[in-house]
């Protein structure tokens, strides 16, 4: 259990760091396309391990990997990365704290994984909490960066949208990827290539849309700065992150892996600062209620 439990909190740490990391990314590729390319990349990186998983998984255990990386990381992180624009690292990843809340009731129905009376009090405080970042306003900017980045309330609210899209879709990946690996166990990185090959199959078609503005450009932005920026967040939040998730959810029931991932929130906390975003009382508060409820749920 301790394996999984350092797994999970590594997991989260690594995308919080890559959260702020595709935060600063100056590109013009939206959300989608964005998705796709963290995706292509890491899985060229792990090809070696998904020529092996592939003969080696049955084919149930397939099937649901690939599902689970259709819903879980070809949707579930294309709303994140629109979420992300919107809302800023915290408050995107503090939303996304609902996901044990989520994922404990559904592993109820569909795991038999019932959570015991202080994880369902650890639930109801992450929830607290999710309402209370809701409520929070958006940081306050530069006059001259207000006049260009200004966020309406009509785009707080899409955020918000988008963000509790992207939570339901990361939990029904993760009650996927847990389901596949009760059935088999299967190595942690060979789980997470299977499902970024499924992710990758969903989103191919969008390569051109890709590739075109980077061909069409006549005089192309310098690659230098992004590219370094580009590599370190894949390789903190989708190689190891999503590796360090399948470990977690190998060795943990869902809700509890869930529950120990939503840490994120808490260390966007105290890297808010050095996004200019100063958290108030109330994130603060937010911060605190998800650190008891967490504690809570894995007791």
């Amino acid at each position: 259990m301790a394996t999984g439990v350092a797994a999970a909190l590594l997991a989260a740490l690594g995308w919080t760091l890559a959260s702020g990391l595709w935060r600063r990314l100056p590109t013009s590729l939206g959300p989608v396309q964005l998705n796709l390319l963290k995706n292509l990349l890491a899985l060229a990186l792990q090809l070696p391990l998904l020529l092996l998983a592939l003969p080696a998984v049955a084919p149930v255990p397939l099937a649901l990997l690939l599902v689970s990386g259709v819903m879980g990381i070809a949707a579930g992180d294309s709303f994140y990365f629109a979420a992300l624009r919107r809302l800023g690292t915290r408050r995107t990843l503090t939303v996304e704290a609902g996901g044990p809340a989520v994922t404990s009731a559904a592993g109820v129905l569909l795991l038999a994984e019932v959570p015991a009376a202080q994880q369902w009090a650890g639930t109801a405080l992450v929830s607290m909490a999710l309402v209370l970042v809701a409520l929070q306003r958006p940081p306050q900017l530069p006059a001259a960066a207000m006049i260009a980045r200004a966020p309406s309330a009509a785009s707080q609210r899409l955020g918000l949208l988008l963000a509790l899209l992207a939570l339901l879709c990361g939990s029904a990946g993760a009650l996927l990827a847990r389901a596949a690996l009760r059935l088999q166990p299967i190595s942690p990185l060979q789980a997470s290539s299977l499902r970024l090959l499924g992710a990758c199959l969903v989103l191919l078609p969008l390569l051109p849309a890709l590739l075109g503005p980077v061909l069409s450009r006549p005089q192309p932005r310098p690659v230098g700065r992004r590219w370094p920026l580009v590599l370190a967040a894949t390789l903190l939040g989708t190689t190891a992150g999503i590796g360090l998730q399948q470990l977690a959810l190998l060795r943990l029931p869902a809700g509890l892996a869930v529950a120990l991932l939503a840490t994120a929130p808490l260390m966007a906390v105290l890297l808010a600062p050095l996004e200019g975003d100063q958290p108030g009382p109330g994130g603060w508060l937010a911060a605190g209620l998800g650190l008891v409820g967490v504690v809570l749920l894995v007791r």
